[in-house]
């Protein structure tokens, strides 16, 4: 089984849940918890377009609600991008409250067109990681 395949399918399963009627823009995550459990989301809009919820913020909080504190990979699907759209500032910020900076994260619009990096990656300046320890 090729897990990236699986994590990311998982993730465009999950954009198929989305509730984006405002930017018609559906996103799906999908998090391999250390258990090889897996958890997704998908972006939750609402008219107060600041409220919204990101696919990523919204699979890490059901993670967290299920009592899952340690994750393997991070997948993210965006469907309806002509090209990967990797997570906003706000994600970055809490994904990398949960996961290591090593954690691998694949994002993209299909199978086909995708990037591969780390959390550090995504956040290579983490000034404040250390206040957890």
């Amino acid at each position: 089984m090729d897990i990236e395949k699986t994590l990311f399918s998982a993730a465009l399963d999950a954009a198929g849940n989305s509730y984006s009627p405002y930017s018609k823009f559906r996103v799906g995550a999908a998090i391999l918890c250390d258990d090889g459990s897996v958890v997704t989301g998908a972006n939750v809009e609402n008219r107060s377009f600041g409220l919204t919820i990101c696919a990523e913020r919204s699979a890490l909080v059901a993670a967290v609600s299920a009592g899952k504190r340690a994750f393997k990979a991070l997948a993210i699907a965006t469907p309806d991008a002509t090209y990967p759209v990797s997570p906003c500032g706000a994600c970055r910020q809490v994904l990398s409250e949960f996961f290591p900076p090593e954690t691998p994260v694949q994002f993209g619009n299909s199978r086909e067109s995708q990037v591969r990096c780390t959390i550090a990656d995504l956040f290579p300046y983490d000034s404040l990681h250390e206040l957890a320890h």
